[in-house]
């Protein structure tokens, strides 16, 4: 309100000093027009300053929040620049380090299937001596049998050859002779 007061009574006497200068017949209506400009100034004077501050200090105010919001804002940005560049840096790194466990893996992956092969084939070599001794059995088996009936064709052969039927027949009566003398000696039991 003093700075109103100020400012009216500054314009007035620069009023003054202006009707002074031009001294004429228009002085008095110029002296009015340049008082109700006062008048006109001073009230727009007033009501600016009465409503201005608070409107100017609101507007200060929000453009000081936007300021810090903008500047929380920029270092968040910059913040995340930074770690996406020290990730970009870390980057060749990480790559590396992807291989290297890759390889490692695979290394890994290919002894398990080694050994797993050794095994599975182990077990086929052993599955597979233990068939051949089965059938290597088998075949010594059926080559004794073979060879026992083949010994047994040959040595009648050679006995048809020389035995005679009559010799046969007496060979026969003899084998019957003797399990009769051998029925004799045993008591027969009889069961009712």
């Amino acid at each position: 309100m003093k700075r109103a007061a100020a400012v009216v009574a500054v314009l007035c006497v620069l009023v003054q000093a202006a009707v002074a200068a031009g001294a004429g017949a228009h002085d008095h209506t110029l002296r009015w027009k340049w008082v109700n400009f006062l008048i006109l100034a001073g009230v727009v004077g007033y009501l600016i300053s009465q409503r201005a501050g608070a409107f100017f200090g609101g507007r200060t105010q929000q453009i000081q929040r936007e300021i810090q919001e903008a500047a929380r804002l920029r270092q968040q940005a910059e913040a995340q620049a930074a770690e996406i560049e020290r990730r970009l840096a870390g980057l060749p790194a990480e790559i590396e380090r992807l291989r290297r466990a890759a390889r490692e893996e695979m290394a890994a992956e290919g002894e398990r299937l080694r050994q797993e092969l050794e095994a599975a084939l182990a077990k086929i070599r052993e599955h597979s001596e233990q068939e051949i001794a089965s059938l290597a059995a088998a075949a010594r088996q059926e080559l004794r049998a073979y060879s026992a009936e083949l010994a047994l064709k040959l040595a009648e052969a050679k006995l048809r050859e020389l035995i005679t039927p009559e010799q046969d027949a007496g060979l026969v009566e003899a084998v019957l002779q003797s399990l009769e003398r051998h029925a004799a000696r045993v008591p027969v039991v009889e069961v009712h």
